[in-house]
C-alpha cells in the first residue's frame, strides 16, 4: 500500500469513527437499551442452559427471564433507596455542612483556593433530585430493555444456526469464536464485579457502623452500586460519606477516620482483589479505562458509564480478530506486548 492509500484509509477510519459516535449519541433512546439488553442476554444465557437440563425449553426461558426481572428490580430499588436517603439527609443538613466546611474554606484561602460549600451542596441536591424526578423515564427505558431481553433470549440458538448456515467454515469459526469470547468476558466481568461490589458494600456498611456513622446501610448500598463504575464510582463512594461525617460529627477528626477506612476498602478491593479475581480476561490499561469511561459517559450518560468497560472489551475483542485493527486491541490492553523474532 502506497503512502497516499494509507493516508486515505486512516482518514476514512477517523471519519467513520466520528460518524458512528455521532450516530450513537443521536440514537441513544434505541441503541443504549439494545446494548444493555445484549449484555443481559450474554450474562443470563448460562442460567438458561442450566435450567434447561431439568425443565422444558419454554419453562427454562421463563425462569431465566423471571430471574433477570428479579435482579433488575432489586438493583433499581437499591438505587432509588440510596439516592432518596442521601438527598433527604443532605437537604436537611445544609446549614451544618456549611458550618463544618468553614475551617476548610479558611485553609484553602491561605493557598489562594476557594470552594463554595453551599453551592456544591445545592448542586449535589439538584443532581439527586433530578435522578429521582426521572424515575418514570428510567422505568420506560427499563421496560424497553426487558422487552428486548424477552424477545431476544429465544433468538440466540436461531441466530447461531443462521450464522452456521450462511457463512463459510472459516468465517463461521472466527465469528462464533469472537462472539463466544465476548460473551465469556462479559459474564466474567459481571460475576467478578458483582462479587466485589457486594464485598465492598458489606465492608463499607460495617465500617460505618464501627465508626458510629449514621445511614450505615445507605453507605453500604451506595458503595455496592457505585463499584460498577470504576474510578469515578470509587471516589464518589468515599467522598459522600465523608461529607456526611462532617455534618454529623461537626469536626474533621472523625471524617478523617471515616475517609481512611473507606479509602483502604476501595483501594484494597479495586487495586488488589478485583484484578486478582478478574485475571487477564478483562485486561485494560488504566489509561484505557479512564478514556472509556469518559467517552461512553459522554455518549450515553450514566448508562454509558455503567457499561463502559464491557463495551470497550467487546470492541477490543472484535479489533483483535482483524489484522488491520489488532494494534488497537494491543494498545488498550493492560498486557505487555512481546515481539517474536
Amino acid at each position: 500500500m502506497n503512502p497516499s492509500d494509507s493516508i486515505r484509509t486512516r482518514s476514512l477510519v477517523v471519519i467513520g469513527t466520528v460518524l458512528v459516535i455521532a450516530a450513537l449519541r443521536a440514537s441513544y433512546p434505541v441503541t443504549m437499551p439494545v446494548a444493555i439488553a445484549a449484555l443481559a442476554i450474554a450474562a443470563a444465557w448460562p442460567v438458561k442452559l442450566w435450567l434447561g437440563r431439568w425443565l422444558p425449553e419454554w419453562l427454562s426461558y421463563l425462569g431465566t427471564i423471571v430471574l433477570l426481572l428479579a435482579v433488575l428490580a432489586a438493583f433499581v430499588a437499591a438505587v432509588y433507596f440510596s439516592v432518596a436517603q442521601i438527598v433527604q439527609a443532605f437537604a436537611e443538613n445544609g446549614g451544618r455542612l456549611a458550618h463544618a466546611w468553614r475551617p476548610v474554606e479558611s485553609w484553602l484561602a491561605q493557598w489562594g483556593l476557594s470552594f463554595n460549600a453551599v453551592q456544591g451542596h445545592r448542586r449535589l441536591i439538584a443532581f439527586g433530585q433530578s435522578l429521582l424526578g426521572n424515575t418514570y423515564t428510567i422505568l420506560v427505558y427499563l421496560g424497553f430493555i426487558v422487552l428486548l431481553v424477552i424477545f431476544g433470549l429465544p433468538q440466540v440458538p436461531a441466530s447461531r444456526s443462521k450464522i452456521q448456515a450462511e457463512l463459510s467454515a472459516r468465517n463461521r469459526h472466527e465469528l462464533i469464536e469472537a462472539v463466544d469470547a465476548i460473551a465469556g468476558k462479559i459474564r466474567g466481568y459481571i460475576a467478578v464485579t458483582t462479587a466485589t461490589s457486594i464485598l465492598t458494600g458489606v465492608v463499607c456498611a460495617a465500617w460505618a457502623l464501627a465508626t458510629g456513622l449514621d445511614l450505615a446501610l445507605v453507605w453500604g448500598a451506595l458503595n455496592f452500586l457505585l463499584n460498577y463504575i470504576p474510578i469515578i464510582g470509587n471516589a464518589a463512594g468515599t467522598v459522600l460519606p465523608v461529607l456526611y461525617a462532617a455534618i454529623q460529627f461537626q469536626n474533621w477528626t472523625m471524617p478523617a477516620i471515616v475517609f481512611a477506612g473507606f479509602a483502604v476498602i476501595q483501594i484494597g478491593v479495586s487495586n488488589f482483589l478485583y484484578p486478582f479475581l478478574q485475571g487477564r480476561s478483562m485486561a485494560l490499561s488504566p489509561f484505557a479505562v479512564v478514556v472509556a469511561l469518559a467517552v461512553w459517559t459522554w455518549i450515553w450518560g450514566i448508562a454509558g458509564a455503567l457499561i463502559a468497560i464491557p463495551l470497550t472489551v467487546t470492541l477490543t475483542v472484535i479489533c483483535g480478530h482483524f489484522p488491520a485493527t489488532r494494534w488497537i486491541a494491543v494498545l488498550v490492553s493492560g498486557k505487555t506486548a512481546h515481539r517474536s523474532d
